[in-house]
């Protein structure tokens, strides 16, 4: 059997270690004519990297942001060369021994969510594998001897999801607004590939989306399964200031150990997922007032003479950085900007003029866009951050006071001044941990 693997970075490495266990014979195809592969496989290398594909029985997209499309332009000859394409994660669900797996999209919040779950469900005695975009690659779960009666958590992006074959007996769609439009043709297609989460769904399945969003909801609605909708009765909903699902109260809202009411929306997604599986008040409780959040992710770095330092390059849309923003009531100076992906800020800078911004630091790309958009609101307490992590905190120090909020929440990807938003957030807490 020849395979041809697309791409070799982590997921690459992760489908070579599975499909050479089948003795195949692979062929590693990257478009870095540098790459480094194992001795024992062939390989394609370079600017044509896509193209004749059809010599192969099975090719492996481990590369997720390689579009189908992509491989489509670059083999013209064979029009049915999608057929031959599988990815990790289709595989993944092929073989796992489970079928007690719960996905977890959305824009933003998939990590926490899914952590979440993850947690409750171990709290409440299940045994659990984490996976997809955090932790663990798909395929790498296989070798934690999972059984049929584990459960196991994915966080799947629309990068995964856009060719997906299979659907998980419990599917949750988070808050979705428009993002990556620059790898998508258009929103239509963002959301169609979230709808295959759901669509290959049964009725015996159970499909969860958050009640106060029209993409959420219309994505959910490609399932056959249960609807059950979160933020909303009859899945978990806050009243009188408590979560609570189905007449049982879980938790008082100011036991949420995550900052901001945003994650008052991952929470009630949690717990309406673990609540199909098991329903343990107290071991949800218990998660929910000890989990803290993820790194990058609103994370306090540091208190310095009294100014909070928050880590939150993590966002990377507007709509993101908008709930980072009214998470806190405290004066602020926020870091804004990054590389353009054609993202609109005016609701942004309506946000920043309304809810105690004292400063904006604009950086990167987008600074200019960013500019004019507060300037159309009437807002004019900006400056430029600066041209390295040092500088933008520097400068951010020098308009800052006891009690203040210095947040890195920039709205934008990363692309530019920094390899990736990781980099961004730990070039940021460097800069921050610094302070003297």
């Amino acid at each position: 059997m020849k395979v041809a693997i697309l791409g070799y970075g982590s997921q690459g490495i992760s489908a070579y270690q599975y499909w050479n266990n089948l003795t195949s014979e692979i062929t590693i195809c990257d478009s870095r004519e540098d790459t480094l592969i194992p001795e024992s496989c062939d390989s394609k290398l370079g600017e044509d990297f896509l193209s004749n594909l059809d010599q192969f029985d099975i090719i492996v997209r481990a590369a997720p942001i390689i579009h189908p499309k992509q491989i489509i332009k670059a083999n013209p000859n064979s029009p049915d060369i999608l057929s031959k394409v599988t990815s990790n994660t289709n595989e993944f669900f092929r073989v796992c021994p489970t079928k007690n797996i719960i996905g977890v999209t959305g824009t933003k919040g998939k990590g926490t969510t899914s952590t979440l779950i993850t947690e409750m469900l171990e709290k409440s005695g299940k045994t659990v594998h984490l996976g997809g975009n955090i932790g663990i690659p798909p395929l790498d779960l296989l070798n934690k001897n999972i059984s049929p009666e584990d459960w196991v958590v994915l966080e799947l992006a629309n990068f995964q999801l856009i060719d997906i074959k299979y659907s998980p007996k419990i599917a949750v769609c988070l808050m979705v607004v428009p993002e990556h439009m620059d790898w998508h043709e258009d929103l239509e297609e963002y959301i169609a590939a979230k709808q295959q989460l759901f669509i290959n769904q049964t009725e015996d399945d159970t499909a969860i989306y958050y009640a106060d969003n029209e993409n959420s909801e219309s994505i959910a609605s490609a399932s056959e399964g249960q609807l059950i909708p979160y933020f909303d009765e009859p899945g978990a909903v806050v009243l009188n200031n408590k979560i609570v699902i189905d007449k049982t109260s879980i938790c008082d809202v100011n036991d949420i150990a995550l900052l901001g009411k945003h994650n008052w929306q991952n929470v009630c997604a949690a717990v309406t997922a673990t609540w199909q599986v098991v329903q343990n008040p107290e071991a949800i409780h218990s998660v929910i007032k000890d989990f803290k959040g993820m790194e990058h992710r609103l994370e306090l770095v540091r208190s310095f003479h009294g100014i909070k330092f928050y880590d939150d390059s993590f966002g990377t849309t507007p709509e993101t950085a908008i709930v980072a923003i009214e998470a806190f009531l405290e004066p602020k100076v926020v870091v804004l900007g990054g590389s353009d992906k054609g993202a609109d800020f005016d609701e942004l800078a309506k946000t920043v003029k309304d809810n105690n911004v004292k400063e904006v630091l604009l950086i990167g790309d987008t600074a200019e866009n960013i500019r004019q958009s507060l300037d159309k609101v009437g807002y004019t307490n900006y400056q430029p951050g600066g041209d390295s992590m040092k500088e933008i905190v520097e400068n951010a120090l020098q308009v800052t006071d006891d009690g203040d909020v210095v947040l890195l929440s920039t709205g934008c990807a990363s692309f530019g001044m920094f390899m990736n938003y990781k980099d961004r957030g730990e070039q940021f807490k460097s800069a921050v941990k610094s302070l003297a």
